[in-house]
């Protein structure tokens, strides 16, 4: 790995969707209102950067594990500063890293083939970076009613309701949404 900051920053840059989406799925549950997801990955991002030099991963998985963890602590360190915790509670650190690879699982979940095998578990890394950097690509709509359906995991009754909308005009969108990414994510091959 290269010690020479802007490489890094460029390198690590394309994880910024996938950052901002993992985030986003811990901040709805914890602190959504308080904290915006894309200010907790640019948080997340410009520690990668710093500490880029002792990374020490060769592959894809490596890198995004890595880049889960430091997210994992930033997340932590605004749980912290928000809820007035004193000190550092390291359990919470390991719960928040168990969400984020929670969260990470459900991403793949959306691009699914049935029973991917082990060999394919570098491939999921890389779609499911590309997933998230797709699902920013799309309409503000689109990406909320996949997040909440297919991420969060709320029917549709509870989607219908967070977004302002009546149940049937939130399947149908969520039914185009679904299309339009599946579209998107065969031209981004």
């Amino acid at each position: 790995m290269t010690d020479d900051p802007t490489t890094a920053a460029e390198r690590l840059a394309r994880y910024r969707p996938w950052l901002v989406l993992l985030a986003r799925l811990q901040l709805s549950r914890r602190l959504g209102a308080k904290l915006d997801a894309s200010d907790v990955a640019q948080q997340a991002l410009l520690e990668a950067c710093r500490t880029f030099p002792q990374f020490r991963g060769t592959t894809e998985a490596e890198l995004t594990a890595w880049l889960r963890a430091i997210l994992a602590h930033v997340l932590a360190h605004e749980v912290r500063r928000y809820a007035g915790t004193q000190g550092r509670d390291l359990t919470r650190e390991a719960s928040l890293d168990a969400e984020l690879a929670e969260s990470s699982r459900r991403l793949q979940q959306v691009l699914a083939d049935p029973g991917p095998s082990p060999s394919e578990h570098a491939a999921q890394q890389e779609q499911e970076v590309r997933l998230a950097d797709v699902l920013a690509r799309l309409p503000e709509d689109y990406r909320e009613v996949i997040v909440l359906r297919n991420l969060e995991g709320p029917s549709h009754e509870e989607a219908a309701r967070r977004m302002g909308r009546g149940v049937g005009a939130v399947r149908m969108l969520w039914l185009r949404a679904l299309a339009r990414l599946r579209r998107e994510l065969l031209e981004s091959r």
